[in-house]
């Protein structure tokens, strides 16, 4: 039986409400929808909110529309599923964080006023944490407490980070933040150089044991720069890309095989290509 499109008379909010709904309708909805979950559907909205930060980074606001809405399109996806479990539906959803949103801002909401942003700051982790402790039902045993295991590794470290420098563990100035880098480095160099039977772990544990260690040290450094590291490296990542694709497009206008060239001669196409950036 074939469906009515959603009534164009509703916003847009109601009008994709109303789409998942048909779409998730045992009676003539789409049998892919039916069939997912929470736990089928996470991987897609995970993908998702990097298309958004895509997106952002690529400075295309046709394409940040298209993706904030393939975004919304997951949040919907999991109220329908919960609704259709008599868990929750949207509705609450939107309610339960513009409630939350107003809790968090009293210096907006209420007669409460803050110096300055870092007073803001403050007050907004002591916030946030009384929420953790209402929704564990108990205090909190550490200030590590409920930060999210699945969160990429960069932000969850940047995340550990700033809790631990809330208590006072955190370096004063940049000058040793720097100098932690070059300690961890040297102690991968001293794993590289060293006999694989010195030790119980086998040398390629301890080399990823001690590169974890300068990745942590590194973004520490991007931390106290006020850099994300992820934003760091997705910049990296396109420069990179962009670089090669040019010593790609050389090479092969000029009738060689990538393959059969030497590092040497792509080297030299990529340093042009940097100087022509």
């Amino acid at each position: 039986m074939t469906k009515q499109i959603p009534d164009t008379t509703k916003n847009g909010i109601s009008r994709l409400i109303d789409l998942m709904k048909d779409l998730r309708d045992p009676d003539g909805g789409c049998p892919w929808d039916i069939e997912q979950t929470f736990r089928t559907i996470a991987p897609y909205t995970i993908e998702e909110a990097y298309e958004v930060a895509d997106a952002i980074e690529k400075n295309d606001p046709a394409s940040l529309k298209d993706e904030l809405g393939d975004l919304l399109l997951q949040v919907v996806y999991h109220a329908q599923i919960a609704k259709d479990e008599n868990l929750f539906d949207f509705e609450s959803v939107a309610q339960a964080i513009t409630e939350k949103m107003i809790n968090r801002h009293p210096h907006v909401y209420a007669e409460i006023s803050h110096d300055n942003v870092e007073e803001q700051k403050l007050a907004w982790e002591e916030l946030k944490a009384k929420e953790r402790e209402n929704k564990r039902g108990k205090k909190e045993e550490s200030v590590l407490d409920g930060i999210t295991i699945g969160l990429p590794a960069a932000t969850r470290a940047i995340k550990l980070q700033n809790r631990a420098a809330k208590v006072g563990f955190d370096w004063p100035n940049l000058s040793p933040v720097i100098d932690k880098v070059y300690e961890e480095i040297d102690e991968l160099k001293d794993v590289l150089q060293s006999d694989q039977h010195d030790n119980t772990l086998d040398k390629h544990d301890r080399a990823e044991d001690e590169l974890g260690d300068i990745l942590f040290s590194v973004v520490n450094l991007a931390r106290h720069l006020d850099i994300d590291p992820e934003q760091a490296l997705r910049r990296t990542n396109q420069k990179f890309e962009n670089r090669f694709r040019t010593v790609e497009k050389t090479i092969k206008e000029n009738g060689l095989n990538i393959k059969n060239t030497s590092l040497e001669y792509m080297e030299n196409i990529w340093i042009l290509s940097k100087e022509n950036e």
